[in-house]
């Protein structure tokens, strides 16, 4: 108790002493500071010249935080530009993607402009208004009816190869079942070894190739195009290419984009037979009458003369 006692004694009057000490080293250099003098602006200058130099690991720590706040400020302007850029690579995008689409459409119209077909075809061509394909049918709509002269079973194109049929006709659209619906059956012939078959559409993308001749002369990657037996359709309309599924059975791959429907060609065969009736597809047509004469031959008339 008595040491610490003589050690307070002796600390307090320290402290006192180094705390006065301190405030003439202050007094005196605020004094110098403001006396004007041309010696003392000499001293001072000689002082600052002295001291301020070698003050440089003590401007340190503040050099580094304007440095920082410098980095900051800057690192804040570049996430801005960033997100603008950012903002301005999606518009890009998105008018890529318009890009893109008007492309495809025009290289859809210049397809369906510079298709050659049968001189003895003449064609007018859709807008799809609708899809209505499902798992059961799969069918579209396009602006186009019995006003246009539209008449059920003429061909549809998208201006490389063939869509499918008219089937259903009004005063300004018209139904096309498509080649994937379970109801198409297409009569085709696979080249270039020209064996007949049909194309069945069972509701997928590819569908199967039915009633081949001689599976053996077929390879995948041949062509198909419709054959015009039956007269449902004109031949060479091309409808796609020869494929094998996992399980070995042949398919065909369209040619036609059904992903991207937008414009339909129809195709005016006056050529062809219409089917009034279902039973026309398998009766003979009509005989005279046993009863009524034969019409007289040229070789029968001359042989009479």
């Amino acid at each position: 108790m008595a040491q610490d006692r003589q050690s307070d004694d002796f600390t307090t009057p320290l402290k006192r002493l180094l705390l006065a000490i301190l405030v003439l080293c202050l007094l005196g250099i605020f004094l110098v500071w403001r006396i004007d003098s041309p010696r003392v602006e000499r001293f001072r200058a000689q002082v600052i010249d002295a001291v301020v130099p070698s003050m440089d690991w003590a401007m340190a720590p503040v050099t580094g935080a304007v440095n920082i706040l410098r980095d900051f400020q800057s690192y804040q302007r570049i996430h801005e530009q960033n997100q603008e850029l950012r903002r301005e690579l999606r518009q890009m995008t998105a008018w890529k993607e318009a890009a893109l689409q008007l492309e495809q459409e025009n290289a859809r119209l210049r397809d369906l402009n510079n298709v050659q077909l049968d001189p003895r075809l003449t064609y007018i061509t859709g807008v799809v208004l609708a899809d209505s394909g499902s798992p059961f049918r799969q069918s579209v709509l396009i602006n186009v009816g019995s006003r246009d002269g539209i008449v059920d079973g003429w061909a549809t194109m998208d201006g490389i190869g063939l869509v499918g049929r008219i089937s259903g006709v009004g005063k300004q659209t018209s139904r096309v079942i498509l080649l994937t619906d379970t109801t198409s059956r297409i009569p085709v012939e696979i080249q270039p070894s020209g064996q007949r078959a049909l194309v069945a559409g069972d509701n997928t993308a590819a569908p199967p190739i039915d009633f081949l001749e001689d599976p053996d002369q077929v390879r995948a990657g041949d062509r198909i195009v419709t054959s015009g037996d039956g007269e449902v359709f004109p031949p060479g309309l091309l409808v796609g290419q020869v494929a094998k599924d996992p399980g070995g059975r042949l398919r065909a791959r369209l040619a036609a984009d059904y992903e991207r429907l937008e414009f339909l060609r129809v195709l005016r065969d006056h050529g062809a037979r219409r089917v009034s009736s279902p039973s026309a597809l398998i009766l003979p047509e009509e005989l005279p009458d046993a009863g009524e004469p034969l019409p007289a031959t040229d070789e029968g008339a001359g042989g009479d003369g």
